[in-house]
């Protein structure tokens, strides 16, 4: 027999025994989460003791099975653990996603349905690996499911296949966006932008590589001066971050209203904070609260400055409005290709809320209210950096005179 035909048998009797090997630990961890969901009271407990509740009971099941039903296999105590670990996870936690969510260099999750978990580490894609370099995946639809249940079930929303996309929020105040078949033809999909604990002010930005010295200089006086800025850029280019590091300039003594999709904004240094946070339609399509509602709100709040974090559509009339109404230094985010062709996306967004208004005439009220473009790029390593900064002159045309201020 050749050497080679040697190699690809002994390759296949491998792969055989580590499918076999999966496919005993994916048996005890059923059966075991199996006996270990009749002690439906002990989810009731504290966090630590229920974990320590299930932990003797996942190694007491585990014993049984391994002298009854599984008396022929062996398994180290590192197996061991693992399997119990997982088991639990999966039943209190987020399962397969637990690790990944608390990894704090993790900054996004996706799940593809069966095909895999990816992950972004320092802005740079891959698939979920475990500690032997084989490919995390989930065994069942069912198993993605279980995850979902857990995430939509505490705050009271419905997934199915008549609503098949949702947006929700973990407690720790991480972005989750879920869609499911009929909608996602690869199975279930999940999506989870996490939420920063670390708070980021324009100093650390700037060692990160951000931006140049002479760049946060400018960003702190334009701040102090009451400059109304918008930082723009496309998807993951750290907008939000960006524009928390911002806020983090503005005076103590002022008083802020922020207003969010999902509340992501950490101005502990402000002590007159007001935080409101838009509300989807519940399942019978009521008590819907956009963010034009909230807008619409916060000016009869008295504030000195307002921080949207981020508009999509007819609020950015009504952000507009503020800032040419006393509320200089007014802050937001919105998603455009390049800085001038943020003045054109807000035209677009202003004209969604359905007034009477000639394109002339808000793109005046831009030219008074906007006073500075910050738009942001995520380059090819993964770095989210500041790629340009205009300036908006205050002018009587009908055109906008751009002043590059720093460009990249």
């Amino acid at each position: 027999m050749k050497i080679a035909e040697l190699i690809e048998i002994k390759r296949t009797s491998v792969e055989t025994e580590n499918s076999n090997f999966r496919n005993i630990h994916n048996k005890l961890q059923e059966d075991i989460r199996k006996l270990l969901f009749k002690h439906r009271e002990i989810l009731e407990l504290d966090e630590v003791s229920r974990f320590n509740k299930l932990r003797l009971l996942a190694n007491k099941y585990l014993d049984e099975l391994m002298t009854k039903k599984y008396k022929d296999v062996i398994i180290s105590s590192a197996e061991r653990f693992n399997i119990t670990e997982s088991v639990i996870q999966n039943l209190v936690g987020f399962g397969r996603l637990e690790p990944f969510l608390n990894d704090t260099s993790i900054t996004e999750i996706m799940v593809n349905g069966l095909e895999g978990i990816f992950i972004e580490r320092k802005g740079i894609l891959s698939k979920a690996i475990d500690e032997k370099g084989e490919i995390i995946r989930f065994r069942s639809n069912e198993e993605i499911f279980h995850i979902i249940d857990k995430i939509v079930s505490p705050i009271n929303r419905k997934i199915d296949q008549s609503n098949p996309i949702v947006d929700a929020r973990l407690p720790d105040g991480s972005r989750v966006n879920i869609v499911i078949p009929p909608a996602a033809l690869n199975g279930p999909n999940i999506t989870i932008r996490k939420f920063s604990k670390e708070i980021l002010g324009l100093e650390k930005l700037q060692e990160f590589g951000s931006f140049d010295r002479s760049v946060q200089e400018y960003l702190v006086d334009a701040i102090n001066s009451r400059k109304n800025i918008i930082v723009s850029g496309g998807t993951g280019s750290g907008k939000t971050t960006f524009l928390n590091a911002l806020s983090m300039e503005i005076d103590i003594t002022q008083r802020v209203v922020t207003i969010e999709d999902s509340a992501e904004l950490q101005l502990k240094h402000i002590s007159n904070l007001v935080s409101l946070e838009s509300r989807n339609a519940n399942i019978e399509g009521k008590g819907e609260i956009t963010i034009r509602d909230l807008v619409k709100t916060a000016l009869r709040m008295r504030p000195d400055r307002i921080v949207v974090g981020e508009v999509r559509g007819g609020e950015a009339f009504d952000m507009l409005q503020a800032m040419n109404t006393g509320h200089s230094g007014s802050l937001t985010t919105l998603h455009a290709n390049s800085a001038k062709d943020t003045l054109f996306r807000l035209e677009s967004m202003a004209l969604f809320a359905g007034l009477d208004i000639p394109v002339m005439a808000i793109r005046k009220q831009i030219i008074s209210a906007v006073d500075l473009i910050v738009f942001l790029e995520k380059d090819t390593s993964g770095v989210r950096r500041v790629k340009e900064l205009i300036e908006l002159a205050k002018n009587d045309n009908d055109n906008y005179v751009l002043t590059t201020i720093y460009k990249v």
